[in-house]
């Protein structure tokens, strides 16, 4: 298999060769930026499987396929994780979230391989999911929760919530009151539906809301330690690939 990573953080594009080597796939070539890519794709053979990140340095690695019909299968790389993904879905093999899973890398290179996918099947409809990226269409998101306690029903407000966190395989938030209440489905469900601009996905385990912030504090490998207003049974760490899109939001 002839695989290609256009990824423009360096330490995020060699953990994905890492994690890609323990699968048993040879990562061919790896690039950081549109001009790169381009550059390379008119002297060099098209791979078979792309693992692409879609903002890249220079910017949107859709500019690649507006100057060359790219023949490859795509696995986008990204850190969008609401209304877009629904576009990658449709358009490419599959997208992995960053930080990337390795069991979440092992179940999109497996469907690759399933599916065996055909010149004429790999064409990505670039307008498509740019509309759904620059302009995306008004969503109505998830304004309040209903908990069921005991012969009771809590109505329970994002605007009243802190956090969203996985534990023990199941999902809970935490709420101003100082208050945890279990949840029905994962962290993953429950993402997709919450407003982007006052709720961030930290890391795995943990979506904050923006007003439950107290302090941020620098912490090791260039990651940053989050201190919440009445949260704290467990460290908040903003994983390290997620540190500067964080700092986006928040800005």
């Amino acid at each position: 298999m002839n695989v290609l990573i256009i990824e423009d953080e360096k330490p995020a594009a060699r953990r994905l060769n890492r994690m890609l080597n323990h699968l048993d796939i040879e990562v061919n070539t790896m690039l950081h930026s549109v001009e790169e890519a381009l550059n390379w794709f008119e002297s060099n053979e098209h791979p078979d499987l792309i693992f692409l990140d879609i903002q890249l340095s220079d910017g949107l690695s859709f500019e690649i396929f507006e100057e060359i019909p790219v023949k490859s299968a795509i696995i986008f790389t990204t850190a969008y994780d609401e209304y877009a993904l629904k576009a990658f879905k449709l358009n490419s093999i599959d997208y992995l979230l960053k930080p990337i899973d390795d069991d979440e890398l092992k179940v999109a290179v497996d469907k690759y391989k399933q599916q065996q996918p055909t010149e004429s099947s790999l064409q990505v409809n670039i307008d498509e999911i740019r509309k759904l990226l620059i302009n995306p269409i008004d969503r109505k998101y998830k304004k309040r929760f209903t908990i069921k306690i005991g012969q009771h029903i809590k109505i329970i407000h994002t605007d009243n919530i802190e956090c969203l966190y996985s534990e023990n395989k199941s999902t809970y938030i935490h709420t101003s009151e100082n208050r945890n209440y279990l949840i029905d489905h994962s962290l993953e469900h429950w993402h997709d539906q919450l407003n982007p601009e006052v709720f961030f996905r930290v890391n795995r385990t943990f979506i904050v809301h923006i007003n439950a912030i107290k302090d941020i504090v620098a912490y090791s490998n260039s990651r940053l330690k989050l201190v919440l207003h009445s949260y704290d049974e467990q460290e908040i760490i903003v994983s390290r690939e997620r540190v500067k899109d964080f700092k986006n939001w928040i800005d």
